[in-house]
């Protein structure tokens, strides 16, 4: 979040925080032979900093398909309806929203744009499949898993950022 947050992101946070916590509803799946999918909600909190002194909160109901390499993030308003698409592959990185499409020159770009900060894609993929990979800044608690909940909290850079992850069964 180095220089504060664009108009868009402010935008994009004011619309997901006001969706709240609701998904469509739909079941988990790791099975190797078939994509990934995971469903539920998500909430991400940025601590204050030097350049903005309150607390950045984004929650949103959400479906991650696919893998840190090609995949898509659908995050949903508490209506159910789509909030914004978010897909990448080798050679896109887009965000879908409001009828707009755009494209980012990375995956990490498309996320920071989207969510406000950083985030350890490649570990976020393993955090749900059960994998404590580790990621610079980032400690993951995968102890209450099995109740379909992942926490990860970033303490390196600055701000200090949480992730919330709350799965369907």
């Amino acid at each position: 979040m180095r220089g504060g947050i664009t108009g868009f992101a402010a935008l994009f946070f004011a619309i997901i925080f006001i969706a709240g916590c609701a998904a469509p509803a739909g079941v988990s799946s790791i099975n190797q032979s078939e994509p990934s999918v995971w469903r539920g909600r998500l909430a991400v909190r940025i601590e204050s900093n030097p350049v903005q002194f309150q607390p950045q909160t984004f929650a949103a109901g959400f479906e991650l398909t696919g893998n840190a390499q090609t995949g898509e993030l659908t995050l949903y308003t508490p209506l159910g309806t789509t909030a914004a698409v978010l897909s990448w592959s080798a050679q896109t990185a887009l965000m879908r929203s409001n009828g707009d499409i755009r494209s980012f020159a990375s995956l990490d770009a498309l996320i920071q744009q989207a969510l406000g900060t950083e985030l350890p894609v490649a570990a976020l993929f393993a955090w749900l499949a059960g994998d404590n990979m580790s990621a610079a800044g980032w400690n993951a608690d995968l102890s209450q898993r099995a109740h379909g909940r992942v926490t990860a909290r970033r303490t390196e850079p600055a701000p200090v950022t949480e992730l919330r992850l709350v799965l369907e069964k």
